[in-house]
């Protein structure tokens, strides 16, 4: 499975073979959302998707190391680490790290603008040192370098039926509404780690501050003045979502069932914090298996009318509404599995 995805992204040195495979166990192990729709790509594309996830997750996770012994000194220094192993893979290739091996092939290959690898690793160090934001427009300056840069960084990969500058502005959103998902997924999570992402200016309009989400999550109970704030940081996220939406009708048609996936799976989890009644600082709120299941399904589809089309084989489009399950729609089910 993973050999054949390489194989048909045309890599064929074994430590390149290797570093990419590194890559996909890291996605197909924290990224079950995101590796599923992954899977819905053409199998040449996805090693480099596998490469940029498995890089971002290496970071994210000395960022957010459990382990006892690893203080905000000792992370800053792995941090610092993996930032000069990036710049030596990007500026000479190689390297000992295989996730930056995977990431500078990558950036080459697809001629990824460095920045937003940079930016990336700014916003990485920023996580270890800031752990509160006022107001919503400090949050979207860390998010740029966190969030938005990871869809300008897939763009080139995905493909656009667009000049990509048309389409940038859309795939930051993107970026930028998981992240928002995510924080107010992981509310409970992050403050035990010491972090507040909803801003402090939207939960002090309703009287809430880090004293009473601390209260919460020790009790177990809940506030409606924190509910409130979940509310409408929820709303926030959604704007941020329809911002977002234009962008995949720009993308290469074979790439749009991979990310339309990943923003109906991913809006689902704010469905899902809805239906928990907003217990974030208790629980995280997931999408069902079977409701991962039926988006899959329907994405299959979509996945074979669009090859049908690039084959001059039939319209391209985003229903799949008329493709038989016994017939291509099969096919593609091989496809990604």
């Amino acid at each position: 499975m993973t050999g054949r995805e390489l194989d048909a992204a045309g890599i064929t040195d074994p430590v390149l073979r290797a570093a990419y495979a590194r890559c996909r166990e890291l996605n197909a192990a924290h990224g079950r959302t995101y590796f599923l729709a992954t899977r819905l790509l053409p199998a040449g594309r996805r090693p480099a998707v596998h490469a940029l996830y498995g890089f971002a997750r290496w970071a994210d996770d000395i960022v957010d190391s459990t382990d006892p012994a690893a203080d905000d000194g000792l992370r800053g220094a792995r941090l610092a680490a993996l930032h000069r192993r990036l710049d030596e893979g990007l500026r000479e290739g190689g390297g000992a790290e295989p996730v930056v091996v995977a990431l500078a092939d990558t950036a080459r290959r697809y001629g990824i603008d460095h920045r937003h690898f940079q930016d990336f690793m700014t916003a990485m160090r920023s996580d270890l040192e800031v752990t509160a934001y006022p107001r919503y427009a400090d949050l979207l300056g860390y998010m740029h370098g966190s969030a938005a840069v990871i869809g300008l960084q897939m763009l080139p990969v995905l493909g656009t039926v667009v000049p990509r500058e048309v389409a940038e502005p859309h795939a930051a959103a993107l970026g930028i509404a998981f992240q928002l998902t995510n924080f107010l997924r992981d509310v409970g999570e992050d403050l035990d780690r010491g972090r507040v992402y909803l801003p402090a200016d939207l939960l002090g309009g309703h009287g809430v501050d880090r004293e009473l989400l601390h209260w919460c999550r020790a009790t177990g109970r809940q506030d409606r003045r924190v509910l409130a704030a979940l509310r409408e940081f929820e709303a926030l996220t959604r704007r941020v979502y329809r911002e977002a939406w234009p962008g995949l009708a720009m993308l290469d048609p074979v790439s749009r069932p991979c990310i339309r996936t990943a923003y109906v799976l991913y809006g689902g989890i704010l469905d899902a914090v809805a239906r928990d009644g907003y217990t974030v600082l208790h629980r995280r709120s997931l999408v069902t298996r079977r409701r991962r299941a039926r988006v899959a399904a329907g994405a299959l589809a979509r996945v074979a009318a669009a090859r049908l089309a690039r084959r001059g084989l039939g319209p391209a489009g985003e229903s799949g509404a008329a493709v038989p399950s016994s017939g291509p729609a099969r096919a593609a089910s091989e496809e990604v599995v």
